[in-house]
């Protein structure tokens, strides 16, 4: 009887989620609480993370604040870039 290798088929998961980061960079003229309320009320961040990010802005110069699909944080950091954060998506 002769040996035959078996195919072995694999599905393979190609949808990738989070692949993208909304950052905010540290600047001279956003306070800390307008950081922290904008966190909140755009990104639905608790009162401690806001917190948590803008020490972080503040001591790193820059913070991701958001990771997910392209589609859904676009128009989270068009509203953080109305504003007046310096913010991208990378």
């Amino acid at each position: 009887m002769e040996k035959t290798k078996k195919d072995i088929e694999v599905d393979v998961l190609d949808k990738k989620t989070n692949d993208y980061q909304i950052v905010i960079f540290n600047d001279n003229v956003n306070s800390f609480g307008h950081v922290i309320g904008s966190l909140i009320e755009i990104c639905n961040h608790t009162h401690i993370q806001a917190e948590q990010c803008a020490h972080i802005i503040h001591n790193n110069g820059k913070c991701s604040v958001k990771t997910g699909e392209y589609p859904d944080l676009e128009p989270q950091c068009s509203a953080l870039l109305t504003c007046g954060l310096s913010a991208e998506i990378q």
